[in-house]
């Protein structure tokens, strides 16, 4: 089993690019690319804490799918 990151999906159901997230959570483009890509092997918090906070999320299943195999 896996652990991904659905970021890519949940920003085109609210119509957001990964620009406006980065600047509204003040996290770099680049960061916000690799987790959109499943690119990033580690989440650190505060990353995840700022990208619940722009997006008004509380609960981190909104941001995860756990994959088989």
């Amino acid at each position: 089993m896996r652990l991904e990151m659905r970021l890519k999906e949940v920003l085109k159901e609210r119509g957001l690019e990964q620009k406006e997230l980065a600047q509204m959570a003040g996290l770099t483009e680049r960061t916000v690319s690799e987790l959109c890509t499943n690119k990033m092997k580690r989440y650190p918090k505060d990353v995840l804490e700022a990208i619940m906070g722009a997006l008004q999320i509380d609960d981190l299943n909104i941001l995860f799918r756990i994959k088989g195999n």
